[in-house]
């Protein structure tokens, strides 16, 4: 039986005729197979005729004749069906019938853009629904109802939410990045969000071009055209002859609309009906399927509130709905287009394909920042859950502002205008790990709060009361609320999200009283630092009063209140499955060579082929007490090789290893790693120096090594017995209590499913990795070493892997690493040891090594004038600028990145992402090539 929640019906008679009637020509039909031996997906491309309009489609299925479920998917706004192509392949191969096409005004597509017009674009998608009705493959639900769901981000996410809104027959929903109210997202707080609304018009306007993108990056899942901010201005097709000048194929009521609004520089209440007449929230009581929303964290154009508003109307219906706050968004920044993917099948899995057994996962996820990426300055990401959507608004936590009441200028023009988002590249600069916002002395009021005693996490809306007084000839005023995090010296400030809340205030004159709602975000503030409310007059983005005025303002009672989401934590069941063996299994392998070693000779020789008796090694007391809260510390390490006086494996070698450290072990073939990691273990004894772990030196069998995990040189297992009979018996090896193994952790990481009850010699090299990774992480040691942990791991598996060292850093412990692959080393590593030869070569934070973004790659949205880059080598703090294949190659001499982003803007560059250029590759090889 299909489960369908109880809804508006109407009709069903002659929906097949009318699908029949709606087709045009005889498609194309084309199969291609894919590489890794899935079936192969056909695909049929189509001109379908609508009322006004050819609209292209294509239709992909996958597998025999059996009948199946259907997807709906659609593109974002300046994109057209080929920017969803690879997702499309992949739901048929998933088991769906899988239909996209481009919109009206579109790629191939005719018609005039109606920003997702009921009568229109809407009445397509009920017509694309018609036809779906009459494919043989087609699961139905009655006559002319196929079982049917719809998908898409930004302007395809609003056409899923208004497709389920005007036609009883849609099953289940995924929007993505999208928005409730047009009106709101455009006019907030009836000020006119002015560049955003630019880049949307100017984009379906382009005068000789019809719409095929827009100047930015990608959206939250990472696909092109996924919003305004996706995809490239031109895309070619024939401009509509009927159009009117300046127009391009926007509806004439739209382009009218914008225009009258741009030149007001406000939003009039004609305006804000047209939009609303297009918006889901017009319909929102209508909407009565399951439906994944999905919201980008940075994303100046459709923020978190329009996913809040979304979900609690939707609520309200009784559907199943799940909020998902994903990284990126219309500003760009760190994407998670395949997570996001794999969730939207598992929500259709289970309410298209009605398999109960199917995780759609938890109600409320959020990601969170787990430190920098130093390949590329973007965020490494960790999830949080809750079973519970907590909301953007909590009684939350009281803090205590401090700033008398001040006052400052709206100039006039508006210009210069503070900073804080950039349309399309914000959450890239951003992902930087440096604010780039600017407020202009003598433009805002600032109050700051006391040094926090403990950490922040503000999840949701901030909300402060402002007293407000204009001088403006109307007693009106705008104002651009924000709230930066400090850094303990006072200097450092970050605007979380890039993000700012306008407010028009009205009545004004004599004073006004206004609740103004902060953007909503999801971020920690650490123990020291201060929040700083900043009022601003000015904001890029938006458009502001040109009359000169001055406002006074205050915060009214003096607080900000913050919301806080306790039970959202972040756990270690939202990893995949396999990855939760990695965080728990280290210190058996160390245990049980052990006990080995124990067996052995008294006199320290070594356990393992061809390692040289132990010398006079270096013996300091057994404990120094300083040095308990340090996980390592080597001092003067030297091991001869054997029989060999003059040679050496490793040479005086002396660093040390702080908790929270994720340390990369660098080094060509013959360097002294493994050789470095076997004394560590206590494998084999050093000829000189010392080994402190915790304070405790290093001896075979010392009782600190409990405290240790390692996975070095890979892993012995028995052949006939089973994966879990393996690290059963391994841990019992050990003789630590059964109680402290967290075995069951431990195989849920391993993820292997039924094949830890199989005999490990059927395993593949892969499967035998992790379960090898799995056994070292038993009993969750304070320190772990993995020697090549990614050998035999598939790409996913790798970036899996990549996140559990990272997160099992972060609670506080601490991971060492040796691996040949740089690029995974860059990405996970806070730290690098490089060796050469057995020496120590150079140690430090990765930035350092890599040289600390002293040269900065800027890639650019289009061409750049010589003028502009003259001028921008002229600037101080700027060495050279150099041009490059893919932008400009800018070396710093004492400015900053946020300064020359600053720079970049006032220039007029058109700018599409600023990052570090140099890499770990060309700083490893530049440090081993040297002279010994």
């Amino acid at each position: 039986m299909k489960l369908r929640l109880p809804r508006r019906r109407r009709s069903r008679l002659l929906a097949g005729a009318a699908a029949l009637a709606v087709v045009a020509g005889a498609g194309t039909w084309t199969a291609a197979a894919s590489a890794d031996g899935a079936p192969a997906v056909h695909r049929q491309d189509r001109m379908v005729d609508m009322p006004g309009a050819a609209i292209d489609t294509s239709y992909f299925t996958s597998g025999g004749g059996e009948k199946r479920p259907a997807v709906l998917l659609a593109h974002g706004f300046g994109g057209s069906k080929d920017d969803v192509r690879d997702q499309a392949e992949q739901l048929a191969r998933d088991g769906y019938a899988v239909l996209t096409w481009s919109a009206r005004g579109f790629g191939r597509s005719g018609g005039k853009i109606g920003l997702n017009d009921p009568d229109h674009e809407v009445k397509d998608v009920s017509r694309l629904i018609d036809w779906l009705a009459t494919r043989p493959e087609a699961q139905l639900d009655g006559a002319g109802d196929p079982r049917v769901g719809v998908t898409g981000a930004s302007y395809g996410g609003a056409v899923s939410l208004l497709a389920a809104g005007y036609d009883h027959r849609v099953d289940a929903i995924a929007p993505e990045i999208t928005y409730w109210s047009l009106a709101d997202s455009l006019f907030p707080n009836d000020v006119f969000k002015k560049l955003w609304a630019g880049v949307f018009f100017t984009t379906g306007s382009a005068s000789g071009v019809q719409p095929g993108g827009a100047p930015g990056a990608a959206g939250a899942t990472g696909a092109t055209g996924a919003g305004p901010a996706g995809g490239a201005v031109g895309a070619g097709g024939p401009v509509d002859p009927l159009a009117a000048p300046g127009c391009g194929r926007f509806q004439p009521e739209l382009c009218a609309m914008y225009e009258r609004v741009a030149v007001a520089g406000k939003p009039d209440q004609q305006a804000r009906e047209l939009l609303e007449r297009r918006s889901p929230a017009a319909v929102g009581d209508r909407i009565e399927v399951p439906a994944l929303i999905v919201q980008g964290q940075a994303d100046s154009l459709f923020p978190l509130g329009q996913a809040d508003a979304m979900a609690t109307a939707l609520a309200k219906n009784g559907a199943p709905v799940a909020v998902d706050w994903a990284a990126g968004g219309h500003d760009g920044g760190m994407t998670e287009e395949d997570r996001v993917r794999g969730r939207v099948t598992a929500w259709f899995d289970r309410y298209l394909k009605q398999d109960a057994a199917v995780d759609t996962g938890p109600q409320f996820r959020v990601s969170r920042t787990g430190g920098i990426d130093s390949t590329d300055g973007r965020v490494k990401l960790r999830g949080a859950f809750d079973d519970h959507y907590p909301g953007l608004v909590s009684d939350g936590r009281k803090i205590a502002l401090t700033g008398t009441e001040q006052s400052f200028a709206n100039p006039a023009g508006g210009a210069p205008p503070a900073l804080s988002s950039l349309p399309g590249i914000g959450g890239q600069l951003a992902g930087l790990g440096a604010s780039f916002a600017l407020d202009f002395p003598g433009q805002y009021a600032s109050f700051e709060s006391k040094p926090l005693e403990r950490e922040l996490r503000i999840t949701g809306t901030p909300t402060v009361t402002l007293k407000v007084r204009s001088s403006a000839a109307d007693g009106s005023a705008v104002l651009f609320g924000k709230v930066y995090d400090v850094g303990p010296d006072g200097r450092q400030q970050v605007l979380p999200s890039q993000l700012v809340a306008p407010v028009r205030v009205e009545n004004a004159a004599q004073g006004a009283e206004v609740k103004l709602a902060l953007p909503a975000v999801d971020y920690g503030v650490q123990p020291g630092h201060r929040l700083r409310l900043v009022v601003a007059a000015t904001d890029l983005g938006y458009a502001t009063p040109a009359a000169p005025a001055t406002y006074t303002v205050s915060t009214g009672d003096g607080i900000l209140t913050v919301p806080v989401a306790d039970d959202v934590r972040t756990a270690s069941a939202g990893l995949p499955a396999w990855t939760w063996g990695l965080p728990l299994g280290a210190a058996a392998l160390a245990a049980a060579l052990l006990g080995v070693r124990r067996r052995g000779s008294g006199s320290g020789a070594a356990v393992t082929s061809g390692d040289a008796p132990a010398g006079d090694a270096s013996r300091g007391p057994e404990h120094e007490a300083a040095l308990d809260g340090v996980p390592l510390q080597i001092t003067g390490l030297t091991k001869r090789y054997a029989k060999a006086q003059d040679r050496y494996a490793v040479r005086d070698l002396s660093l040390r290893v702080e908790k929270g450290q994720v340390l990369g072990l660098l080094g060509p073939n013959g360097a002294g790693k493994t050789t470095t990691l076997r004394m560590l273990m206590g494998l084999i004894t050093p000829d000189a120096g010392e080994i402190r772990v915790f304070g405790h030196a290093v001896r075979p069998g010392a009782p600190v090594l409990s405290r240790v995990g390692a996975f070095v040189e890979g892993a012995g297992f028995l052949p006939h017995l089973s994966g879990r009979a393996n690290l059963e018996l391994y841990w019992q090896a050990t003789g630590r209590p059964t109680a402290d193994s967290h075995m069951a952790e431990a195989l849920e990481i391993a993820g292997l499913g039924d094949a830890l009850e199989r005999a490990v010699r059927t395993y593949s090299q892969g499967m035998r990795q992790r379960l090898a990774i799995a056994q070292a992480m038993l009993g969750m040691p304070d320190l772990l070493i993995l020697d090549e942990p990614t050998n035999g791991l598939d790409p996913p598996q790798i970036r899996e892997m990549r996140d559990v060292m990272i997160r099992y850093a972060a609670a506080g412990r601490t991971v060492i690493v040796s691996s040949h692959l740089l690029s995974e080393v860059e990405q996970t590593c806070s730290h690098l040891v490089v060796m050469d030869r057995g020496r120590l070569v150079q140690a430090g934070p990765v930035a350092e090594i890599t040289g600390g973004g002293d040269t900065l790659l800027v890639t650019l949205a289009g061409p750049v004038a010589d003028a502009a880059v003259e001028k921008l080598a002229a600037l101080e703090g700027v060495e050279s600028v150099v041009a490059a294949e893919d932008g400009l190659l800018v070396r710093l001499d004492g400015a900053t990145a946020t300064g020359l982003i600053a720079e970049l803007v006032r220039l007029e560059v058109p700018v599409s992402g600023v990052g570090p250029h140099r890499r770990l590759e060309d700083a490893f090889l530049t440090l081993i090539g040297g002279p010994a």
